[in-house]
């Protein structure tokens, strides 16, 4: 036989053995899926993160015919969950719904702890949205009405005023060490054991400020008793439009505690693909924003692409944050 004609065959085999893993891919994701699926959930029953599970699920269930079965595994900060999702077959049956704790500030904190890579041992599916944090100030013992006030205030009095947050390498701390790394200012970190009595300390006086959750101080700024004086992402909240992103005073400033869908690292990218664009599309329902509304979460319904620069990004600031402002776990 000819030497072309043979090296033609073997080029031809060649490609032929390594379409087969493509199509077979394919095939399975065509057919995806055709048994029940795991949504693991990293936090109690009942909250946000929770709330939007189980939203995403019921759909998921109407609309490819299987049970997605939600699983709530709570435990250290959401990594308890976090882990069986990383461990798991990277076959589609098993997804989780990640956060910013889990998969970006917690490991930034306790670098070698954690069982998992925040980023590696994941495939983003999509990011399903975040909770805004603002920034409240006592409204007896802080006179700044505007950030900028509140800023200069700061720079007049460094290191005499307290902010509270719900724990070290919590959003909130590293939020607002964030803030105050880019305003040059300082500030002594008041860590409490959650975010309701640190608020309560706030309102009473003992605090002066804090980066809190919106769901949790807004009723207080509503009576008077803080004030509101940006919010930490880059866009305004619809819960609270009249507050002014921190980012049009500092420059380059955005804090999103996001949620997210999330398959093990490995899982085909035509299941990751449909996936998503099936929550992409459920996302944009007029059913799906209202749910999330209701629970004080901006929806956005990202793509995986979206997705995966945005939890690398989050992981490589807070490691910078975490590093720079010297934060140590408990």
């Amino acid at each position: 036989m000819p030497t072309r004609t043979l090296l033609l065959r073997r080029l031809l085999l060649a490609a032929a053995l390594t379409a087969l893993p493509v199509a077979t891919v394919l095939a399975q994701a065509a057919d995806y899926p055709n048994k029940p699926v795991r949504f693991i959930v990293p936090v109690p029953a009942g909250g946000a993160a929770d709330m939007m599970a189980r939203t995403i699920a019921a759909h998921l269930q109407t609309k490819f015919g299987q049970p997605f079965v939600v699983d709530n595994r709570p435990g250290a900060g959401s990594s308890l969950g976090m882990d069986v999702v990383a461990k798991a077959p990277n076959d589609g049956y098993t997804i989780g719904m990640g956060n910013i704790a889990a998969n970006a500030i917690n490991p930034a904190v306790r670098p070698g702890v954690f069982p998992y890579q925040p980023v590696k041992d994941f495939e983003a599916v999509s990011m399903v949205g975040v909770t805004p944090l603002i920034l409240v100030v006592n409204a007896e013992k802080v006179p700044s009405k505007t950030l900028p006030e509140f800023i200069a205030h700061l720079k007049a009095n460094p290191g005499k005023l307290t902010y509270g947050s719900s724990g070290v390498g919590s959003s909130l701390h590293l939020g607002m060490e964030l803030f105050l790394m880019k305003t040059g200012t300082s500030m002594v970190h008041v860590p409490y054991k959650g975010s309701a009595p640190m608020v309560q300390d706030l309102i009473g006086g003992q605090t002066d400020a804090s980066m809190d959750a919106a769901t949790t101080s807004l009723p207080h700024v509503k009576t008077g008793k803080l004030r509101a004086l940006a919010v930490s992402t880059k866009e305004t909240a619809f819960f609270a439009p009249e507050l002014v992103p921190i980012k049009d005073t500092v420059p380059g400033f955005d804090v999103r505690p996001w949620h997210g869908v999330m398959a093990p690292a490995g899982t085909p990218a035509a299941i990751v693909n449909k996936l998503s664009e099936e929550i992409q599309a459920f996302l944009r329902t007029p059913e799906a924003e209202a749910k999330l509304r209701a629970a004080g979460v901006v929806r956005i319904g990202s793509s995986a692409k979206e997705f995966a620069q945005a939890m690398n990004d989050d992981y490589e600031l807070y490691k910078k944050v975490v590093k720079d402002a010297g934060i140590k776990a408990d």
